[in-house]
């Protein structure tokens, strides 16, 4: 680390390259915080949570019951120990509240005075957290699994929306109008993503084991379907031919710069494509756990080298290396199935929600030994190319250096 340090110092490196490897440090010393509780509201299970990106100080969570929460990450105690407090609440004594479970929140992405939620009540909300009500309602006429509003756009506010049925829905914010629907699916919709890179271009993921991406500027159907097989014939059977898991896809992803999308199924598998020609990269990252029929939000962490992907498995959240597939850990500390998880970049700390009716924070921790090794390098004025390094981070420091 000091080298890095040292060769900014002296103009002789980009800083970026001092950041990214303090932040893949961190996310290698990633543990459940003992000191850090987030207030449990739910009655039932947490489905789904959200970090607004404009702060990066509040978080949205969504559960079983009904029930949509707003908690502020912010310590203000001064105390290692403090809680993360629900500062709002849209429960059940409230008029407007989801009848059934909430599956997604997502925070509009320009400021912290809009939310969108969707339930299997069959209606998509548009809240004022001022007022705690609903300033827009879309019907539909099955179960909502996804939505999603794209991070980047300016030249539209659609919203995605998946549902029981194979039709997807675009949702206009700006008219409060459903304006097209996009066909090609042949069972349900159950996850729908916006590229953070290209604002007109959709993925989404069906029980019908496809995964489909979208120009929604174009009326002649999908851009291209993913073929877990990349179109060799002689290995897929009749029945999965363009398909890109053996079984419900009900998890989809992009990275963050929106090269790559990641899939799971119930298949057990996770795949990583490529975004813009669709290509099964093979990537192996072994057996993934997955039984859940509904949608399972995972996420990718931003500003590593290499980069990391925080997978529900079980009662545990698998991290991968992203494009190697190395198994790099299991977190493990909830007493029940997790069905969430969010990456918080600012930080590099994780979120995960789950049936146990929990949030855990996930961050950091200095280890003695790296303490141990600061100290013993500020005391000797170590050389930096003398710099002793922590062998589990080598790698991913090395990564950078070449």
């Amino acid at each position: 680390m000091l080298g890095f340090l040292a060769a900014r110092q002296t103009g002789l490196d980009d800083p970026l390259r001092l950041r990214r490897a303090e932040s893949t440090r961190r996310v290698f010393g990633l543990e459940l915080n003992p000191d850090r509780d987030v207030d449990q509201v739910h009655g039932n299970g947490i489905n789904t949570i959200d970090i607004e990106a404009v702060e990066g100080r509040y978080m949205l969570s969504g559960g079983s019951d009904g029930v949509i929460v707003i908690y502020d990450l912010e310590n203000y105690s001064g105390k290692p120990q403090y809680t993360c407090k629900a500062v709002c609440t849209i429960g059940r004594s409230n008029r407007y509240v989801h009848k059934f479970s909430v599956e997604t929140v997502q925070w509009y992405p320009y400021d912290t005075g809009m939310i969108v939620s969707s339930s299997f009540d069959k209606t998509m909300k548009v809240w004022d957290t001022e007022t705690l009500k609903p300033a827009e309602v879309f019907e539909f006429e099955g179960n909502v699994y996804s939505h999603h509003l794209s991070p980047i756009a300016r030249k539209h506010s659609l919203i995605a929306v998946g549902t029981k049925y194979p039709k997807i829905q675009l949702c206009d914010l700006k008219s409060g109008s459903r304006t097209h629907v996009l066909q090609g699916h042949r069972a349900e919709v159950l996850s729908v993503r916006w590229s953070p890179r290209y604002e007109h271009i959709l993925a989404t993921a069906s029980a019908d084991s496809k995964v489909k991406v979208w120009d929604v500027r174009r009326a002649t159907g999908s851009l291209f379907t993913l073929d877990q097989h990349n179109g060799d014939k002689s290995k897929a059977s009749s029945e999965a031919v363009n398909t890109a898991h053996n079984g419900r896809v009900n998890g989809l992803c992009f990275t963050g710069d929106g090269l790559y999308i990641l899939t799971t199924g119930t298949d057990d598998r996770m795949r990583l494509w490529n975004s813009a020609t669709g290509e099964n990269t093979l990537v192996n990252y072994g057996k993934v756990c997955n039984e859940s029929r509904k949608k399972v939000q995972f996420t990718v962490s931003r500003g590593c080298s290499p980069e990391f992907v925080f997978v529900p498995c079980g009662s545990s959240i698998a991290v991968y290396a992203l494009h190697t597939g190395e198994l790099v850990t299991m977190l493990r500390g909830h007493y029940n199935n997790v069905d969430c998880c969010e990456f918080h970049p600012d930080y590099q700390e994780l979120y995960s929600g789950g049936k146990d009716c929990n949030i855990l924070a996930w961050v950091p921790v200095l280890r003695v030994s790296d303490m141990e090794e600061k100290s013993r390098n500020s005391n000797n004025k170590v050389a930096a190319d003398q710099t002793p390094v922590d062998p589990a981070f080598q790698d991913a420091w090395s990564s950078d250096e070449d």
